[in-house]
């Protein structure tokens, strides 16, 4: 697999996300607004990475593997970060931030997923 700097940036983001959650799991009752913030960013992360994959996509790369499997991991991607917001915001408890890190976890596998898809190396 070739690892692009979308995916270092996307894992460094879902590590804080990852981090924060944990923390914030065994030090507070709610989550707090940077565990929030950093979930929001991710977020913010997958739309623009969505957007530079079209443009990428539109000017002649092509994805190696089903294109059809990357959107539908994209798309299921951007739902995980905006659920668990919802959920954090919604539910203060310690387990909101537990919710928070998940999400970062289950945003990582995906974007190590998609970075297969679109090299075409074959999933173990």
């Amino acid at each position: 697999m070739i690892v692009d700097g979308f995916f270092i940036a996307g894992a460094i983001l879902c590590a804080i996300t990852v981090l924060l959650g944990v923390l914030g799991t065994i030090l507070h009752d709610y989550p707090d607004d940077l565990a929030l913030v950093s979930v929001a960013l991710l977020e913010v992360f997958l739309v623009f990475y969505g957007i530079s994959a079209a443009i990428r996509q539109a000017g002649g790369q092509v994805i190696a593997g089903e294109p059809w499997e990357f959107w539908g991991y994209l798309l299921t991607a951007l739902l995980i970060p905006a659920l668990a917001f919802v959920w954090a915001v919604t539910d203060k408890s310690r387990w909101s931030n537990t919710v928070l890190a998940v999400s970062g976890v289950i945003v990582f596998v995906m974007l190590f997923r998609m970075e297969q898809i679109w090299d075409g190396a074959i999933a173990a």
